[in-house]
């Protein structure tokens, strides 16, 4: 952990600053988030179904929309999270919308320190463990922080994706699949509002398909499905064409660009 303690001091720096560039952005949508429109995407809501009187533990929740739009279907959510100006917003918006949501400001690695609960369901979503260099403690804590047949749920972008540089426009294949070296990335601007003046400065990790299995079944899951489609509900590269159900594709279709992984405790 103290290894990469600057990474993840830059980290949560750069992500305090994009809390409120995202919460005016048109991606986050923070009127009609407030109006009532849920965040989730058809991938979770299909996956994890009725939620209602579950406990459900939100792993990286940013600002808690996803958090908050579980608690509306009436799960029992808390929300962890490595930035505070994210979970301040949170804890803001949770009690604007009378809801009932918890939210806790820790590493996401350190989540079994700050909450000694167990949950039903543990969930987690786009663009979260690229943020972290070893997937095995992850793997453990999401183990000891679901109950005895509580499921675990995760909806990612494809580790395919990561090995794209695309800051310069046209994506180039850089970076390893399985690549172990940290990776460092400035620029200006951020996925929800590239306009912005923000400088973003980012270390990450990239983590092939097997390395997310296996930290799951070590760590004593059994994994339920793995599934991998070529539609993202996010334009998370460029050139990416739209379908008639919103989302979005590679004009080939050469390669996925999310997955989905469900594992319950056994």
């Amino acid at each position: 952990m103290n290894d990469h303690s600057v990474f993840f001091n830059v980290n949560k720096t750069t992500w305090n600053t994009k809390v409120k560039v995202h919460a005016n952005s048109d991606l986050y949508d923070m009127a009609a988030f407030k109006n009532g429109k849920s965040s989730l995407m058809s991938y979770e809501l299909n996956a994890l179904g009725d939620v209602n009187g579950k406990s459900l533990l939100h792993l990286q929740c940013h600002f808690g929309q996803d958090t908050l739009s579980w608690s509306r279907r009436g799960a029992k959510a808390v929300g962890v999270d490595l930035s505070d100006e994210g979970i301040k917003l949170a804890r803001a918006l949770n009690e604007e919308l009378n809801l009932d949501a918890r939210f806790i400001c820790c590493n996401v690695l350190d989540t079994a320190k700050h909450l000694k609960d167990t949950f039903d369901i543990v969930f987690t979503s786009y663009g979260v463990i690229g943020w972290l260099p070893d997937l095995k403690p992850w793997g453990r804590m999401i183990a000891e922080k679901l109950k005895k047949g509580g499921s675990f749920y995760m909806v990612e972008f494809h580790p395919i994706v990561w090995m794209f540089d695309y800051l310069e426009g046209t994506p180039i294949m850089k970076y390893g699949y399985m690549q172990d070296e940290v990776i460092y990335e400035e620029y200006e601007g951020t996925y929800a509002n590239t306009a912005s003046k923000m400088v973003s400065k980012e270390y990450g990790w990239n983590h092939g398909l097997s390395e997310v299995v296996n930290a799951l079944t070590e760590a004593g899951l059994h994994i339920d499905f793995l599934n991998e489609y070529d539609e993202s509900p996010y334009n998370v590269l460029p050139e990416l064409e739209k379908t008639a159900s919103g989302n979005y594709v590679t004009k080939d279709k050469l390669y996925p660009l999310i997955f989905e992984i469900k594992a319950t405790k056994l």
